[in-house]
């Protein structure tokens, strides 16, 4: 939250906010009101002094591709905003190689959390002063801790909507451990098919991990059926170039013979 998003919301100037934020005069009573109304609706906070011109992104592992693709975009962010970009990584409690206390050192502009930050770290942060964003996290949030996620049950019932719309009937999933994100997925399959008038067949769901390996494998298994399927959704696209993998050892051709979504 900005002041230049509060002025616009308000419909004054950079300066007029300022001044209500600072406790200056020179701004009307109505105007003053609207904008400590909006300030307290959007939860805007000065920034402390002496901040360090950074933002931290913080990881609990750094070992695929996908790490380099946030890395990435964070970054473009930061360079539009003049803002450097540090990459750390966080051991998990089992093995705390390096923890919250760094970071609070460091007192970057805000944090950038993969995948999740415990209640005391988020209190942490907060008693510094210091804002955060969780990205994907895998488990659900309390109220008011903002994150960016992907819309799993959304996405689940739009991948498989699609392929209905080829023509598709036998669709089967490839599934991954019982994570909230991997059963929001398969609940969107679900739904799709039961709104197409479509049953959702045990035999044509595979739960295995998220990797190429065991996609590999399960769609291995599902392709070499008689009766297999003609379309694969996976919870993730590890698992679909898996599905590719053994559709290419089947001599299987994608899309002619096999729609595959991750």
């Amino acid at each position: 939250m900005t002041i230049a998003y509060i002025a616009e919301t308000a419909g004054v100037s950079v300066p007029t906010v300022s001044k209500v934020l600072n406790g200056r005069t020179g701004v009307s009573d109505e105007t003053r009101a609207r904008i400590e109304e909006l300030i307290h609706r959007y939860g805007y906070r000065k920034p402390p002094k002496n901040r360090s011109n950074l933002v931290e992104l913080v990881f609990r592992e750094l070992e695929n591709m996908w790490a380099v693709e946030i890395i990435r975009g964070v970054e473009r962010a930061a360079r539009r905003n003049k803002v450097g970009v540090l990459v750390s990584e966080f051991g998990l409690q089992d093995n705390p190689t390096r923890t919250i206390d760094d970071t609070l050192g460091r007192r970057p502009q805000c944090v950038l959390s993969v995948a999740q930050l415990s209640e005391p770290e988020r209190e942490q942060l907060k008693a510094k002063g210091i804002p955060f964003v969780v990205f994907d996290p895998n488990e659900e949030l309390p109220d008011g801790v903002p994150f960016v996620g992907a819309t799993n049950w959304r996405g689940g019932q739009a991948a498989t909507r699609h392929l209905i719309g080829l023509g598709h009937r036998r669709i089967a999933m490839i599934t991954g451990p019982d994570h909230p994100f991997c059963l929001a997925r398969h609940a969107g399959y679900s739904s799709a098919l039961g709104e197409a008038g479509l049953p959702v067949d045990p035999d044509l769901v595979v739960k295995t991990l998220l990797t190429r390996e065991d996609g590999c494998t399960a769609a291995h298994d599902l392709l070499s059926r008689p009766d297999r399927p003609t379309a694969v959704f996976t919870a993730n696209d590890m698992q679909a170039l898996g599905v590719y993998q053994a559709a290419r050892k089947l001599g299987l051709r994608i899309p002619d013979d096999l729609s595959v979504v991750g």
